[in-house]
């Protein structure tokens, strides 16, 4: 899990997958407020027992709804492949 850009993570997820999520739409109500700032941001975390993304407060985002909303990761082609 890697924190990037303005409120975006590029996650790996159990099945080899790297997607990435835009978690603005997510910072909604007291829990999430602190994801508006950037440092406080990039303090996420991946929680071994809760299996999901997690911030010092205790905000965390359901791994399946993580999933849904994400995007898969598009590296770009090497020159010649």
């Amino acid at each position: 899990m890697y924190p990037v850009g303005n409120h975006h993570l590029i996650l790996e997820f159990e099945n080899g997958e790297y997607r990435v999520v835009d978690i603005r739409p997510f910072i909604k109500g007291p829990v999430f407020e602190p994801l508006r700032d950037p440092a406080f941001f990039r303090q996420v975390r991946v929680d071994p027992d809760a299996r999901t993304v997690v911030w010092p407060n205790g905000a965390d985002i359901c791994p399946d709804v993580l999933y849904a909303k994400s995007v898969p990761l598009e590296l770009p082609k090497e020159i010649g492949a």
